[in-house]
């Protein structure tokens, strides 16, 4: 789990929902020390992340532009990390058609699919 909360303020263009979401969704993880959410801790901690991710969005809105925009580029803005995020999406869709498909596969204890038995 990363250590810094990304810097939101003062970006061009301004902070989607989904940038605000993930950051919320870091910062609840790191003081909940919940890195992956079971049926116990998923209502509690989805519900953290909204009421942060309003609250933030909020005190985004309000505040006073900043003279400097931030020295780092968001995680969600990185190239690198947006080939990530296109990777894991196309083998969850992979995953699901084969579920849809009714084909032979397996899941690794992370609920990734696995080759067929």
């Amino acid at each position: 789990m990363c250590r810094n909360i990304t810097t939101l303020r003062g970006l061009e263009p301004p902070a989607s929902a989904e940038e605000i979401e993930a950051a919320a969704r870091q910062y609840v993880r790191k003081v909940t020390g919940v890195t992956s959410v079971s049926d116990a801790t998923r209502e509690a901690f989805e519900r953290a992340v909204a009421a942060v991710a309003a609250v933030t969005t909020t005190v985004l809105d309000e505040l006073p532009a900043r003279r400097n925009p931030p020295a780092t580029v968001p995680p969600l803005r990185r190239p690198d990390v947006q080939e990530r995020i296109a990777a894991r999406m196309a083998a969850r869709e992979e995953h699901e058609r084969a579920h849809e498909l009714g084909l032979a596969h397996t899941h690794d204890e992370d609920g990734a699919m696995l080759a067929a038995p």
